[in-house]
């Protein structure tokens, strides 16, 4: 063991070490895949010990991979036989939390899941939420701005953080753990590592802002014969629904009959013949009363014929179903391996011609691949799955030359990583580039962390 790993493993103790088969254990690849290469793992269990880590990895110019709930798409967490992972895994505990403000205070390696049934217990909500929330860290979720299924009501990530404190490069302890919404004393720097995917520091605690519980959940799934009903409904009931519109997510036609048709996974709620699919959700205070005005105004849209059809969950269990097929990534993994994931957003009024755009070039260039398509929608994002192929950078060109034309933006929510990271030039300008190089440089000047990542 070289005399780094020595030095490391005094401050971390034995436990807090992985070397070899423990190492190689570990993905170093999106969807759980691939061996960890890394030269090790290091678990801190506090902000000084992994303080104390980097200080010592910056002393010996040794690069450092950040690493949280490893569910991230874009291989933000890839480490090369040189790099140590540094795994917040064992910072993990909710350090305080506050009934009366609606302030909870985490370290970063707290499982998203966690987070949000403690703020249940306390009678709050912290409303982020994804698919992988049983893995995804706090830390993660923060350094990748991540969004999920709320963002139309309650915003990404960046939106939930009050404060966070942060080590950077040379093992500076940065803090900013705010815990008031208003705090207007210059610049606001945990805005610098929100999104930063590790590059610029690593998160160790934050202090998070929940959300008053709204127990009264509306779900329904309907079926709709063109898009432009679709943003009219979603524009409808954006103001229909009083701001309690939480959720709004589609499906195209590809989507929902390889879920119910193709691949049997889930039944068929709605018949599998329309366009368009639109799961959507409302959060109230009283179930009486917000059960009543749900009803009431999708009775009106049938009527009016904005909506073709639609299924209202009768019981909870009802609206978990119809989430479990909207969360099902692994029904298009397995129908379309070997495959390329996609995460974009570009604004709603040119989602339906982008999509057409995609579909002609993929029919033109690469006949025996297909393409399904999902999303949030109501914040503007949509996932293309494309596949089977071989030619990744060909399909990469495809989605995102396509895509510059609407000024879409190459990430909605996932982050650039090391996928995006030749396409970043396709959403951000030469002089937004420069500014984020300066940045790096200026708070990692020795490139040690995240090595490659973003720019």
């Amino acid at each position: 063991m070289s005399e780094l790993l020595e030095q490391i493993k005094s401050v971390v103790g034995e436990s807090g070490l992985l070397v070899g088969d423990d190492v190689r254990a570990r993905p170093n690849e999106a969807w759980g895949q691939g061996e960890c290469p890394a030269k090790a793992i290091v678990r801190p269990r506090s902000t000084d010990e992994l303080a104390e880590v980097m200080r010592l990895c910056h002393g010996a110019g040794q690069t450092v991979v950040p690493w949280g709930g490893l569910t991230g798409l874009v291989n933000g967490t890839r480490c090369e036989p040189q790099d140590i992972a540094l795994s917040v895994e064992r910072m993990n505990r909710v350090e305080h939390l506050d009934e009366n403000a609606g302030i909870m205070t985490v370290q970063a390696g707290v499982p998203l899941q966690t987070v949000q049934e403690a703020a249940q217990e306390a009678g709050w909500l912290f409303p982020m939420d994804l698919g992988a929330r049983g893995s995804a860290t706090i830390g993660g979720t923060i350094a990748t701005n991540a969004g999920g299924n709320n963002v139309v009501r309650y915003g990404m990530m960046r939106e939930q953080v009050l404060g966070l404190e942060a080590v950077l490069a040379d093992g500076t302890v940065l803090s900013s753990m705010n815990e008031v919404l208003k705090n207007n004393t210059g610049y606001d720097l945990k805005h610098l590592f929100i999104g930063s995917e590790g590059t610029l520091g690593i998160v160790t605690r934050a202090v998070l802002r929940l959300r008053p519980r709204q127990p009264a959940v509306q779900t329904a799934f309907v079926a709709m014969d063109d898009f432009t009903a679709v943003y009219k409904l979603l524009n409808h009931l954006g103001v229909a629904l009083e701001g309690k519109l939480s959720a709004f997510e589609v499906m195209w036609n590809n989507h929902y009959r390889l879920l119910v048709e193709e691949s049997e996974r889930h039944p068929a709620v709605l018949p599998p013949t329309y366009p368009y699919y639109v799961l959507l959700e409302s959060t109230g205070s009283v179930q009486e009363r917000e059960e009543e005005q749900f009803m009431e105004i999708l009775g009106e849209l049938l009527e009016q014929g904005l909506i073709a059809d639609a299924v209202i969950a009768q019981s909870e269990g009802q609206s978990q179903a119809l989430w479990q097929m909207r969360d099902d990534v692994e029904a298009f993994v397995l129908a379309l391996y070997p495959l390329s994931a996609f995460d974009v957003s570009l604004p709603i009024r040119y989602m339906e011609e982008y999509v057409s755009r995609v579909e002609k070039s993929l029919a033109a260039d690469h006949p025996d691949a297909r393409m399904v398509v999902f999303g949030h929608l109501g914040d503007g994002n949509i996932h293309l799955g494309i596949g089977p192929h071989q030619d990744k950078a060909a399909i990469d060109c495809i989605v995102y030359d396509n895509l510059q034309a609407f000024t879409g933006s190459v990430s909605a929510e996932h982050g650039i990583g090391l996928e995006k990271k030749d396409y970043l030039d396709r959403s951000r300008s030469d002089i937004e580039i420069a500014v984020m190089r300066q940045l790096k440089n200026a708070l990692d000047p020795a490139g040690l962390l995240n090595p490659g990542k973003v720019l």
